[in-house]
């Protein structure tokens, strides 16, 4: 019988590791690696940190971006899990160089500085056409449902908000009738009252958050052409409950644009709307100023006009994107877009 060199899976071994030589060229984790430490200006992050004098030294925007970015393109979003990498995973141990953020360091970097992502965003687009990565020829939209992290039991009108907030109360003076009853406890029955009490507690906050919400919010209208009131989320006022094919979410529709060339994306957003037809001329609108303010070209998607050799980006949507605004919207500013109808 053939004798083969045993081995263990479970082994755990000590092995020195060069973290520059596990950034293979041509791999996605070089292109970043390099992105990052070479073409990106994050100057803008050393006004995020006062600890010039005094105050520990703090982890570097650069390691964080790296992880970051490394970990959202193998579809890693927690930051638990980007920190247990930063452990265990090669690659993630050479795009950090051997640091472990804590994972309350990453939640915080990530959740902190939206606009200064958002430039780093831009910026990287500008890398993309100073590298010819841009065709010009064609932009494609689309969009998908993205859950957010709120109840759906927290969505109403104002009016409907107001009603749950009013059977709230009644519940409540229900059990405070009802705790005031247990005059003589016994053993079973002070169980029974610190349950009760910790309902009253619970129903009194939930009031308090609404009542807090009415005080302070607008009720949001739609955008067609009969506006109403659309049901708003106390938890996040700006997401929206819509319909997807695995039922109903609270959450956004997110809208990406993309290049045809190399499917660089130009574009990228979350938009609070159960309704595809009514993100389309926002995304226009944002690719359009997007392109004119970082000098790229002063009307993307303007078509040639008598006596102009320029040539406007074509624009293709799909069905959901398809509605007489939009089309409207589209002729009036000669943009050639391509969204076919029911």
């Amino acid at each position: 019988m053939a004798k083969y060199i045993p081995y263990d899976p479970d082994e755990t071994q000590l092995i020195p590791i060069n973290f520059k030589a596990q950034l293979q060229p041509g791999s996605f984790e070089y292109a970043l690696n390099d992105l990052v430490e070479n073409k990106l200006d994050l100057i803008g992050f050393a006004s995020l940190y006062k600890n010039d004098k005094e105050g520990r030294p703090a982890y570097n925007p650069t390691i964080l971006l790296k992880i970051i970015l490394f970990a959202y393109s193998r579809g890693i979003t927690s930051s638990r899990e980007i920190e247990w990498y930063c452990r265990h995973h090669v690659i993630f141990m050479a795009l950090a160089c051997g640091q472990v953020p804590h994972f309350t360091t990453i939640a915080a970097f990530i959740s902190g500085h939206p606009e200064k992502i958002t430039d780093l965003f831009e910026q990287v687009l500008l890398v993309c056409d100073e590298q010819g990565l841009l065709g010009y020829e064609l932009f494609a939209t689309d969009g998908c449902k993205l859950p957010s992290n709120a109840a759906k039991t927290w969505s109403g009108t104002h009016d409907e908000l107001k009603h749950k907030q009013e059977k709230i109360e009644k519940l409540i003076e229900y059990h405070v009738k009802k705790h005031q009853a247990l005059d003589e406890l016994n053993e079973f029955e002070v169980k029974e009252a610190e349950h009760i009490q910790q309902s009253i507690e619970t129903l009194e906050k939930a009031a308090e958050k609404i009542e807090d919400f009415l005080a302070n919010n607008e009720p949001r209208m739609g955008q067609g052409k009969i506006p109403k009131e659309v049901k708003s989320n106390i938890t996040d006022p700006e997401s929206a409950k819509m319909q997807t094919s695995k039922g109903t979410i609270q959450g956004y529709n997110g809208v990406a644009t993309v290049d045809k060339k190399h499917q660089i994306i130009v574009d990228a957003q979350a938009i609070g709307s159960g309704q595809e037809q009514q993100t389309l001329i926002p995304v226009i609108e944002t690719v359009e100023e997007r392109f004119k303010r970082l000098g790229m070209n002063d009307d993307i998607f303007d078509t040639a006009t008598e006596g102009d050799d320029s040539k406007g980006v074509i624009l293709t949507a799909d069905t959901g994107f398809a509605n007489e605004d939009n089309m409207k919207y589209c002729h009036e500013n000669n943009i050639d877009a391509y969204i076919p109808d029911n």
